[in-house]
């Protein structure tokens, strides 16, 4: 028996269009955000584009239209990406970084601070130093801690092109953030405040909660709440359950433009108000704070548990 293979050609290419006529799909203005126009996999099949050579076709005069409209919008209000947020590009060298690092970590039970415990070879503050270093959105960083731990800090980022300044710890958080606020370079148009015993920080969650902030003026990494919550009163007894749906755990960084801070401040100090997170100066100016959504693995160690696990997280990486 003799056995044929037959070639399966390829169909034909439609014949092209004329001059005047331009593909919409490959107009460099015509993006969401900073990707490329793609199918929307979502849609229904009888909307999905189906044959990978199907393009539209319109005038070239109408493209440069399309894109002159799309790059005015984007340079007014920014870009949207395909999350739906909107997004500004940050400068580079326009971040000042507030390091905290002057806690006590009772919790912990070690003889030091809990944010110089050794994490993987290196201690744990400079974990989250690294990264923002690494990014070059950041101008300078001003670590936050007692004078007596300054040494761990100098010297431990080879090739370090930005400065690292000091700040002595306050009372309470967020008088440590105050000082920390007084280091800063008049400039920078965006204040980032990180805890150092959050070391699994990532590079991408920081730019997408500095690019937030950006837009509105201040903004914080947190995750949806998982675990039913409930309130209870005095005697633990429920008083009701809270919508989960609606409930957020804030992390840091939290980012917001200096002068919201400086304002915040002024008004907390007035009122001799308390606040356990740095955007909660913020909403006391009743500015909108938005909530970027980070990661679970962006956790605090606090507890030797936590330890375990930023050493297991970091060695999945």
């Amino acid at each position: 028996m003799e056995l044929r293979l037959h070639a399966r050609l390829p169909p034909a290419a439609p014949p092209p269009l004329p001059l005047p006529y331009a593909p919409l799909a490959v107009l460099p203005g015509l993006r969401t955000g900073r990707d490329s126009l793609q199918p929307n996999h979502r849609s229904s099949s009888r909307s999905r584009c189906t044959n990978s050579s199907s393009r539209l076709w319109i005038s070239r005069e109408h493209a440069a239209l399309l894109t002159a409209i799309v790059l005015t919008v984007e340079a007014s209000f920014g870009s949207l990406n395909n999350c739906g947020r909107q997004v500004v590009a940050v400068k580079e060298r326009s971040v000042s970084v507030i390091l905290l690092s002057g806690g006590q970590g009772k919790r912990m039970g070690a003889s030091m601070p809990k944010q110089y415990l050794p994490l993987l070879g290196l201690p744990i503050a400079l974990h989250s130093l690294k990264t923002f270093c690494q990014l070059m959105e950041v101008k300078e960083v001003v670590v936050v801690c007692d004078p007596d731990y300054k040494d761990i800090f100098e010297g431990s980022i080879d090739n370090l092109h930005i400065p690292l300044k000091f700040a002595c710890p306050g009372k309470e958080r967020q008088d440590s953030v105050f000082n920390g606020l007084q280091e800063i370079d008049a400039s920078s148009e965006l204040v980032c405040v990180h805890d150092s015993a959050r070391p699994l920080v990532s590079s991408k969650d920081v730019k997408k909660v500095l690019e937030d902030a950006a837009v509105h003026g201040a903004a914080v990494l947190g995750v949806p709440v998982k675990a039913t919550i409930k309130e209870a009163n005095s005697d633990s007894f429920v008083i009701k359950t809270l919508d989960r749906k609606t409930l957020w755990e804030m992390q840091t960084p939290q980012v917001m433009k200096p002068n919201l801070l400086r304002d915040g401040f002024e008004l907390v100090n007035r009122d001799g108000l308390e606040v356990t997170d740095d955007v909660s100066i913020v909403e006391y100016l009743k500015h909108p704070v938005f909530i970027t959504e980070g990661s679970y693995t962006n956790i605090k160690v606090t507890t030797p548990d936590d330890l375990l696990l930023a050493e297991r997280l970091m060695n999945e990486k």
